[in-house]
């Protein structure tokens, strides 16, 4: 008599041959990850205490199963998709930090103390722009908490008036393109009781992969330009535009690296000395002069470069504030700053509370 064949995953194969699995040894809550065919989202995944729940959605809120923690219950919204402009003039207020990596504790209390958001969590800026220069993926052990509450304020602030601009970093684009070497442990169990790998968790038919498929990689405002890495003097070799590259950047965070590789174009973008990965703005026998940095910001109509990226103790003015690196390594999980940015005035928002002027270390 024939035997019935068995299909395992990839890794309900590796579960069955090592005998044990992973979700048997780790407690884990995580979640929700919504799905949403034909952009309609349909149902939401739970990992509570190392068990697999399903919800179905029949509203815009996404409320938890019982006995699944403190996770985010988000209210889904339509403008989720939207992809807006890229440059903004006659800001008043701008607020910026960047690398997150999945400390969401961080986060929230540093927002928290600096009156981004209210007591509630709510949006708290009015008609300000709030930017994150990317790298909220990877690292830390609250991926989906960080991103369910810039999702939120991403809607709340349209609402009021003012903008946040979530813009997409190397570990973003890493995890999209399903390069997973550096994610938490905790999300190899929520891959094994899903059956799904990680970075399908946000594709193209889930809620989260949609808003951040829709988001840029740059951004001006008023005199300032935003990015995770930096702007390398290739840039100039190029015939590339903020828009251009957005829209290059959009139109292939979904395309494999090997065809990446093969176009001169996209292959500096994605990688090389592209504005996700640059870092010649720092310590290194590469680093640029001045002058390279006027010629840079010539070149963009700013005064001021801003970045993430390259880990500081604190938000760093460099070259006269030409170059503010905003990486205050939050990844850390113990503390973070803020760049305020209030009428001109640059200042550093502290982790307690608080703000102090920015001064260039070559001040």
């Amino acid at each position: 008599m024939a035997l019935p064949l068995i299909f395992l995953s990839s890794g309900l194969l590796a579960t069955a041959l090592t005998g044990s699995s992973l979700a048997s040894q780790h407690d884990v809550t995580d979640g929700p990850y919504v799905f949403a065919p034909d952009r309609k989202p349909d149902n939401a995944s739970w990992i509570c205490h190392s068990e697999h729940k399903q919800t179905h959605i029949d509203s815009p809120k996404v409320l938890r199963p019982e006995n699944c923690g403190e996770l985010p219950q988000p209210t889904l919204h339509e403008l989720k998709n939207t992809v807006e402009a890229d440059s903004f003039s006659g800001v008043d207020t701008i607020v910026a930090f960047s690398d997150v990596h999945g400390q969401y504790d961080v986060m929230h209390t540093l927002l928290r103390n600096q009156g981004v958001i209210d007591k509630d969590d709510n949006w708290a800026l009015g008609k300000a722009h709030l930017v994150i220069t990317g790298d909220m993926f990877d690292r830390g052990p609250q991926i989906n908490e960080v991103l369910w509450l810039v999702y939120q304020l991403d809607k709340q602030a349209q609402e009021a008036g003012g903008r946040l601009h979530l813009l997409m970093g190397n570990h973003e684009q890493m995890v999209l393109k399903g390069d997973l070497r550096y994610i938490h442990p905790r999300y190899k169990v929520t891959e094994e009781l899903t059956d799904r790998k990680y970075d399908a968790l946000y594709g193209t038919e889930t809620e989260l992969g949609q808003w951040l498929r829709s988001k840029h990689t740059l951004v001006k405002i008023n005199d300032m330009l935003f990015m995770h890495g930096g702007i390398s003097p290739d840039w100039l070799e190029t015939d590339l535009t903020i828009s251009k590259a957005n829209n290059l950047y959009r139109e292939h965070i979904d395309t494999p690296k090997q065809e990446i590789k093969q176009s001169e174009l996209l292959n500096f973008l994605f990688y090389k000395n592209g504005p996700t990965w640059y870092r010649g703005y720092f310590k290194g026998k590469n680093m640029l002069n001045e002058k390279q940095i006027d010629q840079l910001l010539a070149h963009f109509g700013v005064n001021h470069i801003v970045v993430g990226h390259t880990s500081q103790d604190r938000v760093l003015g460099r070259f006269n504030n030409k170059i503010i690196a905003i990486d205050s390594s939050i990844k850390r999980g113990e503390s973070g700053e803020l760049l305020w940015v209030e009428d001109g005035k640059l200042s550093r928002g502290l982790y307690q509370g608080g703000k102090v002027s920015l001064t260039s270390d070559q001040d």
